[in-house]
């Protein structure tokens, strides 16, 4: 195991730089936010700790890059920014993400919810469900696994079709495992910033995914075609956990404590007779913890 832990200069220096241009921005931070923002110069700081590798799998270690500064972040020309003409993200299910439609319509609603309260100023919009024959992908069976596998980089392609003209994005979901190209094992998803699209598989976050009775495991596939998708018929969906829905999501307060969020400007499916499922919120209490000690930094 190892720990990254960096100099209060260091991360200064990372954060803010010495362009005229962010220092300006810090400047005018009111000192609520200069407070928060200082705690992550702290090496010490009880609200950003260092960055502990546990194994030499892990990301920073097994995929060394350079690094990135603040400055290089904001001045990167492909960084794209919302405008009132393109202020909205939009969500496209692919596939079952539930054993039932009550249950996939309300997973979405979840996640639309949290992704809203993140990206707050952006309205978050529901694109109608497609099954997985809808985007014409490739897909297979992992020879190692047995998992089914979508190709993630046709997604990609379906996703850039459908985008509406005023979207700042379009984020597809789904719970079926993806693969980038044939040569790789797996991939949790594949974006493409320029074109602002982008994939996501919920599938590994599943509690059951890495066990040796993973349910989602195919031992042959009996494709008579390209187009044979009959494969992802009544296919397996992972039961959603608070920990499956706490990795989808990470934690905001408000969306954590209300069991009952809406969309603004979506209507809800749901009849008065439906049985709207309770959010599965216990696995976010060290989240939330997290959040209100930032929130009375920011309010101190």
């Amino acid at each position: 195991m190892q720990t990254i832990r960096h100099s209060e200069q260091t991360l200064k220096t990372a954060l803010i730089s010495k362009s005229p241009e962010l220092v300006l921005q810090y400047e005018n931070l009111d000192a609520g936010e200069q407070r928060l923002m200082n705690e992550a110069f702290q090496p010490t700081s009880d609200l950003f700790g260092p960055i502990t590798l546990h194994s030499k799998s892990d990301w920073i270690t097994s995929h060394p890059e350079s690094p990135q500064d603040f400055e290089q972040f904001f001045n990167d020309p492909y960084r794209k920014i919302p405008s009132p003409e393109k202020c909205h993200i939009y969500i496209q299910s692919i596939g079952s993400l539930g054993n039932t439609r009550i249950i996939s319509e309300e997973y979405v609603r979840w996640l639309s919810g949290y992704c809203e309260a993140f990206f707050y100023g952006l309205t978050v919009k529901l694109l109608e469900p497609v099954p997985v024959s809808a985007t014409k992908c490739s897909f297979r069976v992992n020879d190692n696994t047995q998992n089914l596998q979508i190709h993630a980089g046709d997604i990609l392609k379906f996703l850039r079709k459908k985008k509406p003209r005023n979207a700042f994005c379009v984020v597809g979901i789904t719970m079926i495992d993806l693969y980038p190209r044939d040569s790789w094992n797996f991939v949790f998803g594949q974006a493409s910033l320029t074109e602002g699209v982008g994939i996501f598989s919920f599938a590994r976050y599943g509690s059951d995914f890495y066990s040796a009775h993973y349910k989602g495991k195919v031992k042959k596939l009996q494709k008579t075609s390209l187009s044979d998708y009959s494969v992802f018929d009544n296919y397996y969906v992972p039961e959603i956990t608070s920990i499956l829905l706490l990795r989808s999501c990470k934690a905001l307060v408000r969306w954590i404590d209300d069991e009952s969020v809406d969309i603004p400007g979506e209507t809800a499916k749901h009849s008065h007779e439906d049985n709207v499922l309770p959010k599965p919120v216990e696995a976010f209490k060290e989240w939330r913890e997290w959040i209100i000690k930032c929130l009375a930094v920011l309010q101190k």
